[in-house]
């Protein structure tokens, strides 16, 4: 058994696609129409066939406030890994990405929370 797809809640399908892919580098990998919304997944450029990120949209009444919720408490709905933190921070806060914790290093994680523009705080990390 294997994940083969995640999905995160986002607020604007079109604005999540532009942040997933534009600032955070990841690639389209399907874009298709089911009535207001769509199945609209996105993967890293490094494992194209590997697991896919859906841009779910949070229509569902408990949606919102779970998210609401969590960013709240500033708990990241989601952790992505990367090689640097530090790198990455710095790459995307030139970008206009908004962190809610920097680069924050404990034990041999590191971390860094920034908020996806889309109502979900998302997590980087890389263990040294």
């Amino acid at each position: 058994m294997r994940i083969r797809l995640t999905s995160v809640l986002v607020d604007d399908q079109d604005r999540a696609l532009r942040f997933y892919t534009e600032i955070l580098g990841f690639e389209k990998k399907h874009d298709v129409p089911l009535g207001e919304d769509r199945w609209l997944t996105v993967v890293s450029p490094d494992d194209p066939d590997g697991v896919e990120l859906l841009l779910e949209p949070s229509g569902h009444p408990a949606a919102k406030p779970f998210k609401d919720a969590l960013v709240a408490d500033g708990i990241p709905f989601t952790q992505f890994a990367v090689d640097d933190v530090r790198k990455e921070y710095d790459r995307l806060r030139d970008l206009g990405v908004r962190f809610t914790q920097e680069p924050t290093t404990m034990g041999q994680t590191t971390t860094a929370v920034l908020d996806d523009t889309c109502g979900n705080l998302i997590q980087l990390a890389h263990q040294s």
